[in-house]
């Protein structure tokens, strides 16, 4: 090939993967960035308004029956709605994951509605919901939409979905690693510079337009927890550490299976064709909430207050003990996540995963000032049971890791913290656990409820000349997610089994495998890699 058709070539390249590409990613991190911001600082709102209402309520006890014909209504209304859009089923985290990896196929605007308005009325309405699993599929149906309004191929559609999940993340959080490592971990399960690329480009953008929004409408910009100070860890302290991410790690053994068991249970209620097993959940959940506010909302304040640098007064259930309330929070915690997990309610488990594991850590400090252990190291054991039974459940280690610095702000808990999410890790494999949200995605996929739109795919195409593939070798060709070259056939010469450098030549016939849900789409793929560009 002539030195001016590699110059012409490598421009192309440029051009479809890396302008064209970046240039998605800022419009994806745009769409997320605003309308995720939108939907977190309104179930902010909720969350007080809700928090007031059952205060008044418990405090004016004529008012009971009224509530809970307020919750039966409202669980007809969510149960409907989950069942006209399966895809809102659940935390959206599971439908994303699917999404991003091609299994599952949405219509960007009817998801990012729905799930908007049916996780907002969750958490008005008083239940255990978090809103960082809505932002996540909300930030994916902005980047579904982007590629689709844009008319990009599959292909792009997936990495703009992956894209916008972590910047809804992020934006929800206020912590970029978080949803940059959350993304290619359990979103698309790849670490590619496409991945890499276009989520780094959208977290960015979508980080700045939460900040501006926020600033512009008086709302804080910092940390997500901020009442966490540490001092130096003490080397018994590690004792304490690697003990309560043990106690992290079995509760999330059983959450996994309670999770199951709940599900199948759920599954058998027909009642109102399935939508009357919503009035479980949000019966147990408005019973919680009149005996706690704790026990209200995705538990961004209930963690807050367990912190050592926590101003106020933690509030006691009936005037008992502290250590009592908190295994009353953390038992109601765990029922109402596992609830909501089994019944498909459409609000996110994320903080509740987390705030059930901090108030476990905050119970064990109990038990261990009482052995002797030094009161200021109770901020750790809270954020390392927090990671760990997060682990557990979720079996997302490296975002476990990265969450714990960046949701303080604070790099001195990295060590434990490490410690604790190694311990959970094994836990779950000593176990045999499966990850939450991955498990969820099997369900669905198997309950049929969701059209499944993907397969594994066999397709040859031959490598054309003045290619962007041709005069390159495989590793660095950026190929379409979970999919890989599995021969090579020279025009003349004997097929063989390739590796990362072998070079691709024009006239080169090569087989693709990957999961898509056609072979059209597998050429759709590889038609801007391996064949020339119209001219």
């Amino acid at each position: 090939m002539s030195q001016k058709k590699k110059s012409g070539s490598r421009l192309r390249a440029l051009r479809e993967y890396g302008v064209n590409l970046i240039a998605l990613s800022i419009l994806t991190g745009l769409f997320a960035g605003a309308v995720v911001t939108l939907y977190n600082i309104l179930t902010g709102i909720a969350e007080e308004k809700s928090v007031e209402l059952y205060s008044l309520i418990a405090a004016n006890p004529a008012f009971v029956p009224l509530l809970f014909v307020g919750l039966a209504a409202g669980a007809f209304v969510i149960g409907t709605a989950t069942r006209l859009v399966p895809m809102i089923r659940g935390s959206g985290v599971p439908q994303t994951e699917g999404a991003a990896r091609g299994i599952l196929h949405f219509r960007w605007y009817v998801v990012m509605c729905s799930m908007f308005a049916a996780s907002l009325a969750c958490v008005f309405m008083g239940l255990p919901a978090g809103s960082e699993g809505p932002s996540l599929e909300i930030g994916a149906s902005a980047g579904q939409g982007v590629g689709a309004t844009l008319r990009r191929s599959l292909m792009v559609r997936r990495l703009q979905i992956a894209a916008g999940a972590s910047s809804g993340l992020a934006v929800a959080f206020n912590a970029p690693f978080t949803g940059l490592a959350f993304a290619m971990e359990e979103a698309f399960r790849s670490f590619s510079a496409q991945v890499f690329t276009c989520s780094a480009v959208s977290v960015l953008v979508s980080l700045t337009v939460r900040n501006l929004m926020r600033s512009a409408m008086g709302f804080s910009v910092g940390f997500t927890f901020t009442t966490f100070n540490y001092v130096p860890m003490e080397p018994i302290g590690y004792l304490y550490v690697a003990i309560a991410a043990l106690a992290a790690g079995l509760l999330g053994v059983a959450f996994y299976h309670l999770m199951l068991l709940c599900r199948r249970g759920f599954s058998k209620i027909t009642f109102l064709k399935g939508v009357g097993k919503y009035v479980i959940p949000f019966f147990v959940a408005g019973a919680f909430g009149l005996i706690s506010a704790y026990a209200m909302g995705g538990g961004h304040d209930f963690i807050q207050s367990l912190g050592s640098g926590w101003d106020g007064e933690f509030e006691r259930i009936f005037g008992i003990s502290v250590a009592a309330t908190l295994a009353i929070v953390v038992l109601f915690r765990f029922i109402s996540t596992i609830l909501a997990v089994g019944c498909g309610m459409p609000y996110g488990i994320f903080v509740p995963v987390l705030a059930t594991g901090a108030g476990l850590g905050a119970l064990l400090c109990k038990g261990f000032e009482g052995m002797g252990m030094n009161s200021a190291l109770a901020d750790y054991i809270i954020i390392v049971t927090m990671a760990a039974y997060f682990t557990t459940v979720v079996r997302a280690p490296v975002t476990a890791l990265v969450m714990t610095v960046e949701f303080t702000g604070q790099f001195q808990n990295l060590l434990p913290a490490l410690l604790g999410v190694a311990i959970g890790y094994i836990v779950g494999e000593v176990f045999r656990t499966q990850p939450a949200f991955e498990k969820c995605l099997d369900l669905i996929v198997e309950d049929g409820k969701i059209v499944v739109g993907a397969e594994k795919r066999r397709v040859e195409i031959v490598v054309e000349e003045d290619s962007y593939a041709e005069g390159r070798s495989i590793r660095s060709v950026l190929w379409p997610a979970q999919g890989m070259v599995t021969e090579v056939c020279p025009p003349c010469g004997e097929c063989f089994v390739p590796d990362g450098k072998t070079v691709l030549s024009a006239g080169d016939k090569i087989t693709f495998e990957c999961v898509a849900a056609s072979e059209e789409d597998v050429k759709d793929y590889l038609k801007d890699i391996v064949l020339a560009p119209e001219k």
